[in-house]
């Protein structure tokens, strides 16, 4: 059985609401049969270095997965980011939801970027057949998304696919006129899906 780990992140300075820990339970709880014979386990993180250092072992550790999916909120972006690489990076400015900021620019000494190993293209068109725009991006910041997607890499063991996943905010039924139109949480659900279903195929292959 294939073992899938799916992760989110909730609230932090700037953004009371993220949209990627609903996502992260919506995808979750997908039912159709290409779903049927894998195990999903689901988690949001506390938008900190702390929850992410301390929750992200023990869940690799208990559920060994194959494909760990991890999504995180772009406030400033309006279409769907595959990430093909978290770099050596982090804020020294920008506090996380505890209110820590870290002392060193640099995550670990080394390599200057991690690349993921899923199949990128794959994983855009499977994105762009739902009709949500999405692009691929070869940055992922420097705040709490870029380090847990280093994280996951770092820990991956030999086959695991670790994909990290950016979302914009989603579509609010108020939005002011002229303001750009965003996509509905029901896009990015299917967006998510279509995303997971790539990253099966290319484990099972």
């Amino acid at each position: 059985m294939t073992r899938v780990l799916i992760t989110g992140f909730g609230r932090f300075p700037g953004a009371p609401f993220n949209p990627s820990g609903p996502l992260a339970l919506a995808v979750a709880k997908r039912r159709r049969p290409a779903f049927d014979e894998i195990h999903r386990a689901v988690h949001i993180f506390e938008t900190s270095y702390a929850a992410v250092d301390r929750d992200l072992p023990k869940l690799i550790d208990a559920h060994k997965p194959d494909i760990v999916l991890l999504f995180g909120l772009a406030a400033r972006t309006a279409f769907v980011r595959i990430e093909t690489q978290a770099r050596n990076a982090r804020s020294i400015l920008f506090p996380d939801v505890s209110g820590y900021r870290p002392d060193a620019r640099a995550i670990a000494h080394g390599e200057p970027a991690l690349a993921g190993r899923a199949p990128m293209s794959r994983l855009l068109r499977a994105a762009r057949a739902t009709r949500v725009p999405a692009r691929m991006s070869r940055d992922a910041g420097r705040y709490l998304c870029n380090y847990v997607y280093w994280r996951a890499l770092e820990a991956s063991r030999s086959g695991t696919l670790a994909q990290f996943i950016h979302i914009p905010p989603v579509a609010n039924r108020l939005r002011p006129k002229g303001r750009r139109r965003r996509i509905s949480h029901a896009g990015l659900v299917r967006a998510g899906e279509a995303i997971l279903l790539a990253l099966l195929a290319a484990r099972r292959r």
